[in-house]
C-alpha cells in the first residue's frame, strides 16, 4: 500500500501557532535558514504580516529572503523593493536578503521536464543551508492560486529566472517581449513545477526545506497585486509539511470542503486558471504526492 505523508493542520493563525506547527513537523531546519516569503507589493495589505511571523523567523534565527519582480512594479527595482520591505515592516523583525541583489546562478532542473532545463536563482541563495518555505496561500490572476509550489518557484526565481519561467523557456527572454508573448497556460503551469525541482535538488543536497502555508486573506489576487480584491472567504488556518505537492493539496482541498459561501469565487479563480495543473506536474515530476495523511494539531 502506498504510505501517506503528513500534513499538518491548525486554524489557530498565531505567531505561536506557526512555531508549534512548524515544531509537529519534526525537521530541525539546518545551518543558515532562509525564510522565503512574499514581501507583498506596495498597496496591497494580504500579505503575511511581519506581527505574524516574527516569532518562527527568531525561533529559527532566520533571515527573510526574496527575489525582485519581473512585472514593472515597485519590486523590480532594488532601491524600491528594499523600500517597500522596510515600509511594511520586515527589517524591524529580522534581516533581509535580496538574493539577485548581486547578480544570480543557475541551478539545472531534473530530467523528465519539458519546457525548462534550468532554473536562475539570487546568487545569494547559495549562503544559505536550508530554507523555510512560508507561503500566504491565496489566488492568484496566472496562476489560479499561489502556494508552497509557486513561492519556490517564481518566488525564489530571480527577476531573468522569473521571466524564464513565465515563457516557459521561450529563447527570446526580453521582458516586453516575454509579457506579449506568453506560452500556453498549461506550458506555465508545467515551467513552474520544473523550476521546483531544480530548488528541491539544489536543497537536497544540501539541508533540506519545511514548507508552511498560512490560508488567510483569502483574496482571488496575489500578494503581487498593489490593488487586490477584496478577501472572499474567511481565514482557515495553517497547514504545513515535508511535501510541497500534499502541502498545496492540502490548502485547495481544505477550500474545497469549505462551506464559507465565498468558496465558489475563489474556486473560479483556480479552476479557470487550471491551477491544480502545477501539483499534477508537479506530482508526475516525482516532486511529491496528493496523497497524504491529515494530521489536525488542534484535537
Amino acid at each position: 500500500m502506498k504510505e501517506k505523508v503528513n500534513v499538518y493542520f491548525t486554524k489557530e493563525i498565531t505567531p505561536e501557532s506557526l512555531v508549534k506547527i512548524y515544531e509537529a513537523v519534526g525537521y530541525k531546519l539546518p545551518g543558515k535558514v532562509g525564510v522565503k516569503i512574499s514581501t507583498g507589493e506596495p498597496g496591497g495589505h494580504n500579505y503575511l504580516k511581519p506581527e505574524l511571523i516574527k516569532d518562527i523567523v527568531s525561533h529559527l534565527n532566520g533571515t527573510i529572503v526574496e527575489n525582485c519582480t519581473a512585472y514593472g512594479g515597485k519590486r523590480q527595482n532594488l532601491e524600491d523593493h528594499l523600500k517597500c520591505v522596510e515600509d511594511h515592516g520586515f527589517t524591524k523583525i529580522a534581516d533581509v536578503d535580496i538574493l539577485d541583489s548581486e547578480g544570480e546562478f543557475s541551478i539545472p532542473t531534473i530530467q523528465g521536464c519539458k519546457h525548462l532545463d534550468k532554473d536562475i536563482v539570487g546568487s545569494h541563495l547559495e549562503n544559505y543551508d536550508s530554507l523555510l518555505m512560508l507561503s500566504h496561500f491565496k489566488g492568484h490572476a496566472m496562476g489560479g492560486f499561489g502556494g508552497a509550489l509557486k513561492n519556490m518557484s517564481i518566488g525564489v526565481a530571480s527577476t531573468a529566472g522569473k521571466l524564464n519561467i513565465h515563457s516557459a523557456g521561450a529563447e527570446n527572454q526580453e521582458q516586453s517581449y516575454v509579457w506579449s508573448h506568453l506560452p500556453a497556460q498549461d506550458d506555465f503551469l508545467e515551467s513552474m513545477a520544473e523550476a521546483c525541482s531544480a530548488v528541491m535538488d539544489y536543497y537536497d543536497k544540501r539541508g533540506g526545506i519545511v514548507y508552511i502555508n498560512v490560508i488567510n486573506n483569502l483574496s482571488v489576487d496575489c500578494d503581487c497585486d498593489s490593488n487586490p480584491e477584496t478577501p472572499c472567504m474567511q481565514d482557515i488556518g495553517i497547514v504545513a509539511s515535508l511535501d510541497p505537492v500534499a502541502c498545496d493539496r492540502a490548502s485547495l482541498d481544505l477550500i474545497y470542503k469549505s462551506q464559507d459561501p465565498g468558496r465558489e469565487h475563489f474556486l473560479e479563480r483556480v479552476e479557470t486558471r487550471h491551477g491544480a495543473h502545477t501539483i499534477e506536474h508537479a506530482v508526475t515530476l516525482g516532486l511529491g504526492t496528493t496523497f497524504y495523511e491529515f494530521v489536525d494539531l488542534d484535537k
